[in-house]
């Protein structure tokens, strides 16, 4: 399932397939199967998916750092496998792993990749200065890299990546690791880049809340496919009514017999000790939920209703529910 399509879109993947190989005498690697979206131009694009999904692959193909089995990818009208070169130039690229030097300062990180971009030695400084004032690193500007906290480190990775004022900002996991305050000022930062600047943005990330806060649409990726696309709240409405979820002393597969017997309620899912369902009046349905649980002898640790998630939507539409810490994190091979 691809996002809707979008007219002169900034970034466009078209059935994207990319495989790896695995090793001698092992089957290759599928990390890419058929995936399809499209941003348009001024906003924030989120591919929201656990580890391994395949988001770090499809940023790689659309950044021209890796090439694409088969599929089109097209960047600020540009087609990526045949033209590299103009694609990189509009382009600003912020990996997971951070790509300053720490054992030069703030200023020099920028001023060297603003002359790598071909601005001139007075132009860079000038963006240097405005980036720094921008990211609250002005009065560590002289300081070395290696002295940066996590934060800090952060948003210059995020300030080097926009040096050359790139019409699209690729950002792969960008507050992985990251305290609280620290990814919500890299949030705010995000949401004015696209909103004054006009630039777009496409985010990576495995997490729900930073999707759902950021994204004006996101695609949701899985095992190298989008099973869902739309705005946060045009998915979240798609499931109407609550969910129910029952949380049992131990994971026990009796559960989804029981509560599928029970006609408030549908969708009904295990997933670890967990028992996820829908229903169109939630209070309503908990009571012969628990009912039907009791009457089998199963204990029940908590019961809670709650409007649709993202969480939700990921779990209707892959029959799992999200997880941001686990994932096949095999199918995410190194460049």
């Amino acid at each position: 399932m691809g996002a809707a399509h979008v007219a002169d879109p900034a970034v466009e993947a078209v059935d994207l397939v990319k495989s790896y190989p695995a090793g001698r005498n092992k089957p290759s690697i599928t990390a890419l199967r058929g995936l399809s979206f499209s941003a348009a131009k001024g906003t924030v694009f989120g591919l929201l998916g656990p580890n391994g999904a395949g988001k770090s692959t499809t940023v790689k193909i659309l950044s021209t750092l890796s090439a694409a089995d088969s599929g089109s990818a097209r960047v600020a009208g540009v087609e990526a496998a045949t033209r590299p070169e103009q694609v990189r130039r509009a382009i600003g690229y912020v990996s997971q792993k951070s790509g300053t030097d720490p054992t030069g300062t703030a200023t020099e990180n920028l001023l060297l990749a603003g002359r790598l971009h071909g601005m001139s030695r007075g132009d860079a400084m000038a963006r240097a200065r405005e980036l720094l004032s921008r990211f609250g690193l002005a009065d560590a500007a002289n300081r070395l890299v290696r002295t940066y906290s996590g934060g800090m480190a952060r948003k210059l990775d995020v300030a080097l990546g926009l040096m050359h004022r790139p019409q699209v900002l690729f950002l792969d996991e960008p507050t992985t690791g990251l305290d609280p305050h620290a990814r919500s000022e890299m949030w705010g930062e995000i949401a004015r880049m696209a909103g004054e600047e006009q630039m777009t943005v496409l985010l990576t990330t495995h997490y729900l809340e930073e999707a759902d806060h950021l994204a004006d649409r996101l695609a949701i990726v899985d095992h190298g496919t989008v099973v869902a696309a739309g705005t946060p709240d045009e998915l979240k409405s798609g499931l109407r009514g609550d969910a129910v979820h029952i949380e049992l002393p131990q994971a026990d597969s009796r559960a989804l017999a029981v509560l599928r017997t029970v006609p408030e309620l549908r969708d009904v899912t295990l997933d670890g000790s967990t028992v996820r369902g829908r229903t169109d009046d939630g209070a309503r349905a908990l009571p012969p939920v628990l009912a039907a649980l009791e009457e089998a002898g199963m204990a029940v640790t908590s019961a809670t209703l709650a409007r649709p998630s993202l969480d939700d939507v990921y779990l209707r539409h892959t029959g799992h529910s999200f997880d941001a810490e686990a994932g096949p994190k095999a199918l995410e091979v190194p460049k």
